[in-house]
């Protein structure tokens, strides 16, 4: 199969508009491709697709995808480069006919960007069907042309890191358990000869003092891991390193807090924090990116057993603050409050951290972008810049003292883990909280709770776990590691 790209011309009446490759292909058919689409009346408008059988005797199947305008750029009101999504989006879409059609090779026009006509048909053609016994056909594609393969290649893998993200989120619980989920990074990272990779056991994470990581993992019958990952990129080993931290509850039952029954199941993707940042350090590794980076994921289950946290029990951080713990289902910020103190070993350029933290970012913000707290403008400004790229968006929101008042403001003890009113302002209490446990002028929080799932928001990606912000996270990275270079 073949897909090319088409722009939706100023006039209505205009004749289609092909891509260079388009055009070329048009030569090569005598002019039937431009002739076929005008019969088929007006020309094609952004994402739709015609589908032409028989033209050439190498591409049996011909998916003709609508890009938009021609020269779509930069959009300061949607805060994204609306050609790159267009690309996307198109290719996604054109792909998936071919795979409709039970073909399995597609070549995809690189529709002026490479990068992003790759990440379109690799992220547009992924679907976990690892557990049914009907799956549909596979389709792999490829360029079209020779021209861009460096920038293709690119696309790809970007791509595949935010796919492995994915895979991790949709998994059910009973498949990635925190054992199985480090397994399965360490698998990934195998091949590198500059990553070490530490699972580290209960006996290490009791030893470290992480009184509050471990007080939300004694609830379960699986014994919690601390992932450490150290890709060794730069052209210096002892050079800071960027630090990533994520939250990884393999599955959240809310605890003694029970969460409501409808809508639990999603809960297998509580650890969508750890599979990003986790997933964004293997694509690193892949792109060989010249920095160093650190990447820490506390792992568990938060269930309601015997053994549970309580409502108001008062658990110690590794860093000696006392956290009363009002409700369990406000469990993330333990798990995170013992790592970001433990990242604060590592004289980091930057901590960054990601969690599926609050269910008030998604009612704040929904699908449309993760929500960024953050100490350092520096830092804002490389994930903003990042997210414009990659069109998987980043907002900010506020870290104000007002937040910081209601978590700490506590009869028991320090800190509480959820804000004194409740409701009011929840991710922004939620990252008061963490911002108890930083002392780094460079840190930022991404609550990643509203871009969990895609249900059809991002039309390159299907329903399902969205992986969501990993290629924002490789493109910072990559951004950085330019910084240091220059």
């Amino acid at each position: 199969g073949l897909v090319l790209g088409t722009y939706s011309s100023e006039k209505e009446e205009g004749a289609a508009q092909f891509t260079s490759a388009g055009d070329a292909f048009d030569r090569l058919v005598s002019g039937k491709l431009r002739e076929l689409l005008s019969l088929c009346g007006p020309p094609l408008k952004k994402g739709k697709t015609r589908v032409f059988h028989g033209l050439h005797q190498d591409f049996p199947s011909v998916v003709v995808v609508g890009l938009g305008k021609k020269n779509a750029g930069v959009n300061d009101q949607e805060n994204w480069n609306e050609g790159k999504e267009n690309i996307r989006a198109a290719v996604a879409v054109g792909c998936r006919q071919i795979q409709d059609l039970e073909i399995p090779c597609v070549e995809v026009d690189p529709c002026g960007d490479a990068q992003a006509a790759a990440e379109g048909a690799v992220l547009g053609l992924h679907e976990y069907n690892e557990l049914k016994q009907k799956k549909k056909p596979v389709v792999t594609p490829q360029l079209h042309g020779s021209a861009e393969r460096e920038a293709w290649q690119k696309g790809v893998t970007y791509a595949e890191g935010q796919n492995l993200a994915r895979y991790l989120m949709e998994a059910p619980a009973n498949y990635i358990t925190p054992i199985k989920f480090a397994e399965h990074i360490e698998q990934k990272l195998r091949s590198f000869s500059n990553v070490k990779v530490h699972i580290r056991p209960e006996s290490w994470i009791a030893t470290q003092q992480m009184g509050a990581f471990l007080s939300v993992a004694k609830g379960s019958a699986e014994p919690p891991i601390f992932l450490e990952i150290h890709y060794l990129g730069g052209a210096n080993t002892n050079d800071s390193p960027l630090v990533f931290v994520g939250k990884g509850v393999t599955f959240d039952s809310g605890g003694i807090s029970l969460k409501p029954s409808s809508g639990m199941d999603a809960m297998r993707a509580d650890m969508g924090g750890a599979a990003t940042v986790c997933s964004a350090i293997v694509t690193a590794a892949a792109l060989n990116l010249p920095l160093n980076i650190i990447g820490l994921a506390p792992l568990c289950e938060n269930m309601p057993s015997g053994k549970a946290n309580k409502p108001g029990d008062v658990v110690r951080a590794k860093n000696g603050k006392t956290i009363q713990v009002d409700n369990t289902d406000a469990e993330g910020r333990l798990l995170l409050a013992d790592a970001l103190c433990y990242a604060h070993n590592f004289n980091a350029r930057a901590i960054v951290n990601a969690a599926t933290l609050t269910g008030a970012m998604d009612v704040a913000l929904g699908s449309a972008a993760t929500g960024v707290f953050t100490n350092s403008s520096w830092l804002w400004t490389h994930l903003y810049e990042a997210s414009i790229l990659t069109g998987d968006r980043v907002w900010r929101m506020p870290l104000f003292e007002h937040y910081t008042k209601q978590v700490t403001d506590c009869p028991l003890a320090d800190l509480s883990n959820i804000g004194k009113y409740s409701r009011a302002g929840g991710a922004c209490t939620a990252a008061a909280f963490l911002k108890e446990f930083v002392t780094a002028s460079h840190w930022a929080h991404l609550d990643i709770a509203g871009v969990m799932s895609n249900k059809d928001e991002v039309p390159y990606l299907r329903k399902g776990m969205a992986g969501r912000p990993t290629r924002t996270l490789v493109e910072f990275a990559a951004r950085l590691s330019q910084d240091s270079h220059n």
